[in-house]
């Protein structure tokens, strides 16, 4: 039986305004807003461990990494199967993936969530040039 078929697991919610982080419940239809400065949450994935409060630099490698739509998840969808996704954690990180990104002229979500930024991934180097990029 799947993991997350019976239990209703929280979210980690994550506001990078105020660098603060909070898990609850998936609502849609609730609009998640920071109790600190009524700005919107950003949902962060099942498992994100927010950096301290007073790491800026940390927080904002965090910002880039959720303002391109991509979560801290590490188990499939039904959680049988733990998959380990790649997140750049320095600013080092995230610049080698931009440049790598602006050479290769694809989408920043798209290298940032390779392990390294040059190799290109199984889509991209089987595919005619792009065929297989969503």
């Amino acid at each position: 039986m799947c993991r997350y078929a019976v239990t209703m697991y929280k979210m980690h919610h994550a506001c990078v305004t105020c660098r603060v982080s909070f898990k609850r419940h998936p609502d849609p239809e609730r609009a998640d807003r920071c109790p600190n400065c009524a700005g919107p949450l950003i949902c962060a994935g099942r498992d994100f461990a927010p950096p301290p409060r007073r790491d800026t630099r940390a927080w904002s490698v965090v910002a880039a990494v959720l303002g391109e739509g991509l979560r801290y998840e590490g188990r499939s969808v039904c959680g049988c199967v733990k998959e380990p996704k790649y997140r750049p954690r320095t600013r080092a990180e995230l610049r080698a993936r931009r440049v790598a990104a602006a050479r290769a002229g694809l989408p920043l979500a798209e290298t940032l969530s390779r392990v390294d930024p040059l190799t290109p991934t199984a889509d991209t180097a089987a595919g005619s040039g792009g065929a297989g990029r969503r």
